[in-house]
């Protein structure tokens, strides 16, 4: 059985969420980098419905949104409920290097991990330099 040591945490955790959740709405941690050709975000969805996951992309925002129920049971004797529950939004704002039209996802083990490729017109790319002489002479140039 689960027992519960301190009998006033309980009531500070829920006052705790209570404020919370009227100031913000649930965040969704994330862990965000570059991975060669392409950008990779993680985000934590444990518990997520599959089916409820919504991603989209306008004007450079990504937006995902999941939702996370649960509800007791007649006869369950609830002890605690520390779990957020709901609809959970994250947005991640992209800038213009990303290819925003192969953006691929997959949820596994309650993570969702999105991949963005870097498009092509942003990858580095030679430019040839012609000099007075006629001959050619190549440099290494990043588009930003």
């Amino acid at each position: 059985m689960l027992m519960r040591s301190d009998p006033f945490r309980e009531i500070d955790r829920a006052f705790s969420q209570m404020l919370a959740a009227a100031e913000r709405p649930a965040t969704v941690p994330m862990d965000a980098y570059r991975h060669g050709d392409s950008f990779v975000a993680h985000l934590d969805l444990p518990g997520v419905d599959p089916a409820s996951i919504d991603l989209s992309v306008e004007q450079n925002v990504l937006t995902v949104t999941a939702e996370r129920h649960w509800s007791p049971v007649e006869g369950d004797q609830v002890l605690t409920t520390e779990r957020l529950q709901g609809r959970f939004t994250r947005q991640l704002f992209l800038g213009n290097a990303l290819d925003t039209e192969k953006i691929h996802a997959t949820y596994e083990h309650g993570v969702l991990t999105i991949t963005m490729p870097i498009a092509e017109k942003a990858k580095p790319r030679k430019i040839e330099v012609s000099s007075r002489a006629g001959s050619p002479e190549a440099i290494e140039a990043t588009a930003t």
